[in-house]
């Protein structure tokens, strides 16, 4: 719970929630889902595991990324990053390491499905040697997202 600020600054901004959303998320949204987040953990199987992600020079909240199985059982990838972040690298670290992860815990590919308007998202994904699969509506959101796989 100490990252709520940061969470929210991340979570509150439409600039960031657009490729997730359409909509930006109130501070009180914010503290369930976090709260929601946490108690995840200790769910036997759970299987949906959120991280926090830090700069290592000063331990600042720069995003976050996230582990789950989606509708068809198969290991999806997700990111996410504060604003004032972007076009640093930080994405391309991230997903390096989430890929390097995947591999030395046996996972057998990846999932990730990115908003065909995360014109830089998905250019990182494909850098990765993710391979497009479809277009589709996604079904919790019913927003458009491309899909895009990896194998390991």
């Amino acid at each position: 719970m100490d990252d709520i600020v940061p969470f929210h600054e991340m979570q509150g901004n439409i600039n960031v929630m657009r490729y997730v959303r359409d909509k930006e998320m109130t501070y009180e949204e914010d503290k369930q889902d976090l709260v929601d987040l946490i108690e995840k953990y200790d769910i036997e199987n759970n299987d949906f595991w959120i991280y926090a992600l830090e700069r290592k020079q000063d331990s600042q909240f720069v995003g976050s990324i996230a582990f789950i199985k989606d509708d068809e059982n198969q290991d999806e990838i997700g990111y996410r990053f504060l604003e004032k972040y972007w076009g640093n690298g930080y994405g391309n670290e991230i997903l390096k390491g989430m890929i390097f992860y995947a591999k030395n815990v046996g996972f057998k590919k990846l999932i990730a499905c990115v908003s065909p308007d995360n014109i830089a998202s998905e250019k990182m994904i494909q850098k990765a040697k993710f391979q497009f699969v479809k277009n589709y509506i996604s079904k919790d959101l019913q927003i458009p997202e491309n899909k895009y796989i990896l194998e390991l």
